[in-house]
């Protein structure tokens, strides 16, 4: 029996497995990318680039405080910072609709552990 020598090679199983890996790679990507934590990021016309997130605190809707996705009280957020080095970034991401003061209070806390590098996370405009 003589062997035929192939004339092509069908590519069409390997377009299939490829399209259903990068299908899987942009929905995960996308809810690391988002966070754990839904919220409704207010709008800004300029957005930071790239953002060195070390330290990340989280104000949802209901006025909920999370330290790196953990649920912390303004109290016991105030206890974990103090051990932190002041040097590194903290990023603060709250909900559009949260009361103006518990925004403060947070703040008010990393100023007065004297962090210098602020940022708040927010949206593009379109």
């Amino acid at each position: 029996m003589k062997e035929r020598e192939f004339d092509y090679i069908n590519v069409i199983p390997l377009v299939d497995v490829m399209l259903a890996l990068l299908t899987i790679v942009l929905t995960t990507s996308s809810f690391i990318a988002s966070g754990m934590i839904p919220l409704d990021l207010p709008r800004a016309h300029h957005s930071a680039g790239e953002i060195l997130k070390t330290q990340t605190i989280e104000i949802d809707r209901a006025g909920g405080i999370y330290l790196n996705a953990r649920p912390v009280s303004l109290e016991k957020l105030k206890t974990s910072m103090e051990t932190m080095n002041r040097k590194a970034p903290v990023m603060i991401r709250a909900d559009r609709s949260i009361s103006l003061q518990n925004f403060v209070s947070v703040l008010d806390i990393i100023k007065e552990l004297e962090f210098t590098r602020i940022s708040l996370q927010t949206e593009a405009t379109k």
